[in-house]
């Protein structure tokens, strides 16, 4: 499993599909390639690894140069001419010729520093800033394209270990080390995407205010073009839902290595009443499992409820899930809480989900970017309806994908407070129709998003490469 900022240092979404496939197939063995940031991370479980996971190896995106340092510049590691065109074709996104920069940088004799600092690297840009970029300051775009392309240099000077299958959880970091190892050792290479992983970083860059300008562009590219070797190497491209599949097929991938594979939960799980009863009496109560991180959008949620609790006074809000992964922003939320007067929120931290959701009235998710979000079908587990952005897959989850079940909540514009808080109104007020898209939502889940269901997709695929193999 190659996985990139998520398993299993960070739980939920992805990280929580990540474990239950590990635990699903205990006749299998199980490395973890983690991508991670830097070393801060090193060892940090959040997760009890499974038996059948025996090893974790980490690499970081952020790190130091291990070759050897050399004082004599004569012996510095120079390229040929196939290599400087394997390197140019990169910068340019022309035709990039990944193995041979697979082989460039395993080289031991390679270091980083040198090589970025040095005459070929630098060369190099030069050509790609005259025939793409003449128009701004050169030195800014060295030191771009140094930034850039330092985080993709390191994962390629990893010593990958060796596997019969690959299974990458995005493309991004992730696609390109599985790749890589598709080239060593000629291995499967299998895809999953819960999100698509260009579109994801397109949307965060387009909004980010660390970028400006044109090194918007720049990034972007940087991530498509790893996209595309991905898609290109991939024996099999698994999606959540059709229209993911059909972004993938848009961005390059052959449709016919493609297909669609639902998530699914344990829905025994959530079947009956867990725990301890903490809700009170003649409250409407609403759940949040989330990270409290920008992308869920903690924030606008705040808002609505805040609003929507001046037209129905007995509303709670529970916020479940951690709060140390961005904690500038959780301190932000709390601010807004204080600022706005609003009361009745209550921050939870991590805890067992199954605890709650079965005391909760609704669930709400504000998200700004999403693939098929599994706290929709836990809440569809617990009988309960659901508020939701549109974003990802949710409009499926809520309306159905021609299912004939009918609807399962409410779906919202994305930061739309006005929508997001007519729609906690509207459920807070109608129990009537809080139980039927409840009920829904169990029938819907039931039909299509069952663990088993989704167990049964991955063993064929894993069975296949197993037959693949021999």
């Amino acid at each position: 499993m190659v996985a990139e900022g998520c398993y299993p240092y960070v739980v939920g979404g992805v990280s929580s599909w990540i474990h239950s496939l590990i635990k699903a197939f205990p006749e299998h063995e199980f490395l973890v390639l983690a991508i991670l940031a830097d070393r801060t991370y090193r060892g940090k479980f959040a997760y009890e690894l499974p038996e059948n996971l025996i090893q974790v190896h980490e690499v970081y995106l952020e790190d130091f140069d291990w070759c050897a340092r050399r004082t004599d510049r004569k012996r510095r590691r120079h390229l040929n001419t196939e290599e400087y065109e394997a390197l140019l074709s990169l910068l340019l996104n022309q035709n990039v010729k990944w193995e041979t920069l697979f082989q460039l940088f395993q080289d031991s004799k390679l270091s980083l520093n040198e090589f970025l600092m040095g005459p070929e690297f630098l060369k190099a840009v030069r050509e790609c800033y005259q025939i793409n970029y003449p128009e701004i300051v050169f030195s800014d775009f060295l030191w771009t394209m140094r930034s850039i392309y330092l985080p993709l240099f390191l994962e390629l000077k990893m010593d990958v270990p060796k596997a019969d299958l690959y299974h990458c959880v995005a493309t991004g970091y992730a696609g390109v080390l599985g790749a890589m190892a598709k080239e060593r050792y000629h291995c499967g290479l299998l895809v999953s995407e819960h999100g698509i992983y260009t579109r994801e970083r397109e949307e965060e860059l387009i909004r980010a205010k660390w970028v400006k300008g044109i090194y918007k562009n720049v990034w972007i590219d940087q991530f498509k073009k790893m996209s595309k070797l991905a898609y290109g190497k991939a024996d099999c491209v698994t999606s959540l839902y059709a229209h993911a599949r059909q972004l993938q097929i848009e961005l390059g991938c052959k449709e016919e290595i493609t297909m669609v594979t639902p998530n699914g939960i344990d829905e025994k799980r959530f079947a009956g009443e867990h725990g301890e009863k903490i809700v009170e009496e003649g409250m409407i109560h609403i759940g949040a499992v989330l990270r409290v991180t920008p992308i869920k959008d903690v924030k606008t949620l705040i808002r609505a409820f805040a609003f929507a609790k001046e037209k129905v006074p007995n509303l709670k809000l529970w916020i479940m899930g951690p709060m140390d992964e961005d904690e500038k922003y959780a301190s932000e939320c709390f601010e807004l809480v204080e600022a706005m007067g609003a009361k009745d929120i209550v921050f939870t931290g991590r805890v067992n989900v199954t605890d709650y959701l079965w005391q909760m009235d609704m669930t709400i998710l504000t998200s700004i970017s999403e693939g098929q979000p599994l706290t929709i079908l836990e809440s569809y587990a617990a009988h309960k309806p659901v508020i939701a952005t549109d974003v990802g897959n949710c409009r499926g989850l809520i309306y159905g994908e021609d299912d004939g079940i009918g609807e399962s909540g409410i779906l919202t514009h994305v930061m739309n407070v006005e929508e997001i808080t007519a729609a906690m109104i509207e459920l807070a007020t109608n129990e009537a129709k809080r139980l039927e898209y409840g009920e829904n939502g169990y029938r819907r889940m039931m039909g299509r998003y069952k663990l088993s269901d989704m167990q049964s997709t991955y063993r064929k695929i894993y069975n296949y490469f197993e037959d693949w193999k021999k």
